[in-house]
């Protein structure tokens, strides 16, 4: 691989809402690339990749089919589609490239190391020339990115977070609906609740994914298996309420921390200020506080505001979480990552 030439690089799921963003943010990053390869399964083969202003010119990469490619064609593989897909050809393309994978197949595996770029990006020194790296969800990494300078200063015990998560991580239909049902309900008309078995436009939903038998759903598992490994707190107790909103963009978290040493607001602004990813929103500043419309489009930062103490508990702060999901929590995420990879002394 010769890195002053660019590496090789396939995105799969580009159809995706996700796989759309990690091209976008490979062109904003300017990533050095030699070729890039746009592959999708066959029902969204020939469509053209647009740029992030929805153009296409002739330099426009057409989608090709994911089952028919060579994967030594490639250094580097981003999986941004569902499961499916990184389950069928993920592990086979990690024996040619690195593979960055998006979805949940490889999350819960303990010899697939799982990174956030903003927080434990030294488990990537055990990765070699070649194979596979799984991201964590979209609402772990927000919540991880803002916990992770918390416990560094004063040891994190234990955290009661709920999630309001946007309808984008359910992906492109779901947006789609989300504005129809709201077209039809200010024209008098009935939602069809389609997507989440029930109108998602004016209403909210206590549930993102499927419920398991304990009463558990699947994202709220996710949240505090995945919190646990990025932060290596295996024993970390993490309580989640994992809730859907009619927002487009922007996953958003209410967070009750409790910590071993003595916490301030005065002692944690200074380490939110300076916290990898983070962006600390004072109340003493013209934004007041972070929301998903106002501050999530920006790419690059997760926005923590509200921060207070908690006065029913010692040692507890009570803060606020907001996010742009698909770009900086996911695309962000998995470019960084592969930086990372690319720059790192060999």
């Amino acid at each position: 691989m010769n890195k002053a030439d660019g590496l090789r690089i396939a995105v799969v799921g580009v159809s995706s809402l996700i796989g759309q963003a990690v091209i976008d943010e490979l062109r904003a990053q300017k990533f050095a690339i030699a070729a890039l390869h746009a592959l999708d399964d066959d029902r969204n083969v020939g469509r053209p990749v647009a740029d992030e202003e929805g153009a296409v010119t002739a330099k426009t990469p057409a989608v090709s089919d994911v089952a028919a490619f060579d994967f030594s064609r490639v250094d580097l593989a981003f999986f941004c589609g569902r499961a499916a897909l990184s389950e069928r050809y993920a592990e086979a393309a990690a024996a040619h490239a690195w593979v960055i994978d998006g979805s949940a197949a490889f999350r819960t595996r303990a010899d697939v190391p799982l990174v956030a770029a903003d927080i434990n990006a030294q488990v990537l020194d055990g990765v070699g020339a070649r194979g596979l790296i799984a991201l964590p969800g979209s609402a772990s990494v927000a919540l991880a990115t803002v916990l992770a300078p918390l416990h560094a200063l004063a040891g994190l015990e234990r955290a009661e977070v709920a999630t309001y998560q946007a309808v984008s991580g359910s992906g492109r239909g779901a947006m789609d609906e989300l504005a129809g049902e709201t077209v039809a309900m200010l024209s008098g008309k009935k939602a069809k609740g389609r997507a989440f078995g029930r109108q998602i436009a004016f209403n909210v939903i206590p549930q993102v994914d499927t419920l398991e038998a304990d009463g558990v759903s699947r994202e709220e598992r996710r949240l505090w298996q995945e919190c646990r490994r990025l932060l290596d707190l295996p024993d970390l107790a993490i309580n989640a309420t994992a809730v859907r909103v009619p927002v487009f963009f922007g996953h958003s978290l209410a967070v009750h921390a409790s910590f071993r040493r003595p916490l301030s607001v005065a002692d944690a602004a200074p380490v939110l200020r300076c916290g990898r990813g983070l962006s600390l929103i004072e109340a003493d500043s013209t934004a007041e506080f972070p929301t998903p419309a106002t501050l999530a489009s920006a790419p690059d930062k997760v926005y923590v505001g509200r921060v207070r103490a908690d006065l029913t508990r010692d040692r507890a702060l009570n803060f606020w979480i907001v996010a742009d999901n698909v770009r900086k929590c996911a695309a962000h995420n998995a470019v960084s990552v592969a930086h990372i990879l690319v720059n790192r002394p060999q």
